[in-house]
């Protein structure tokens, strides 16, 4: 499949995998829903080529009347969530085809984007990672503050972006490089290698990774070590 086509999934939570040399590999296991292609754009249009494409189900009583007129026209059934992928052809795709884990079949690794979870409001020290001031010697009671925050008559104000104390967390983040240990297509679920953004719940959206990686997966390092050790065996 051309472009670089994503899927939308859950985040259900975390828990280990273990490898075929007895290895244990911390895992995080998404529930990936299957896309539908609802729409074909062409360049002609627009002046690029992407497919839009439908995930998770939705009532038809939960849609407005542009929605509805929108998915009847398309005849397909309807979808909560629609997003937009760039593909370099569009012949690859149809309208009404769906597709799942199949895409990520020879695929070794993925990039990863989500929210991360809402702290509030926080300190500079949390939020920043701050040393804070001193803890005696005439500190009085701002151990914890995050010290000045301007100069004086020129410029007179407070720099945009300057690290202070505020809301954290729960902003979108993308996670790149992420290994991916072992696909259940039967059950649609997908486990990636370590932590990701987000609770339990979270919405994922996983799509094959953008860099070019030439680095070994823990499979083929195990591969690899074993194979380096039979020849040493034998040198012996």
């Amino acid at each position: 499949m051309s472009g670089n086509v994503a899927l939308i999934g859950t985040k259900v939570g975390m828990t280990r995998e273990f490898l075929s040399s007895g290895q244990s590999v911390p895992v995080t296991v998404i529930k990936v829903e299957k896309g539908r292609v609802v729409q074909i754009i062409n360049k002609q249009d627009r002046g690029y080529d992407a497919v839009q494409i439908g995930f998770v189900k939705i009532k038809q009583s939960k849609l407005n009347k542009s929605k509805k007129g929108y998915f009847a026209k398309k005849n397909t059934e309807p979808k909560k969530i629609l997003k937009e992928f760039r593909v370099e052809n569009i012949n690859d795709f149809k309208e009404g085809n769906e597709f799942g884990l199949e895409i990520f079949k020879d695929i070794k690794f993925v990039d990863v984007k989500s929210k991360t979870i809402g702290k509030g409001f926080a300190g500079a020290m949390k939020r920043h990672n701050f040393s804070g001031l001193r803890a005696s010697h005439g500190v009085s009671i701002s151990h914890r503050s995050h010290g000045s925050t301007g100069q004086r008559q020129d410029p007179g104000k407070v720099f945009k972006g300057k690290k202070m104390a505020g809301h954290m967390g729960d902003k979108i983040r993308t996670i790149q490089n992420i290994e991916i240990i072992k696909s259940d297509e039967d059950n649609s679920l997908l486990y990636l290698k370590g932590s990701i953004p987000g609770s339990k719940n979270t919405q994922v959206l996983v799509k094959k990774s953008v860099k070019n990686i030439n680095k070994l997966t823990l499979s083929e390092k195990i591969e690899k070590n074993q194979k380096l050790k039979l020849k040493q065996d034998k040198k012996k």
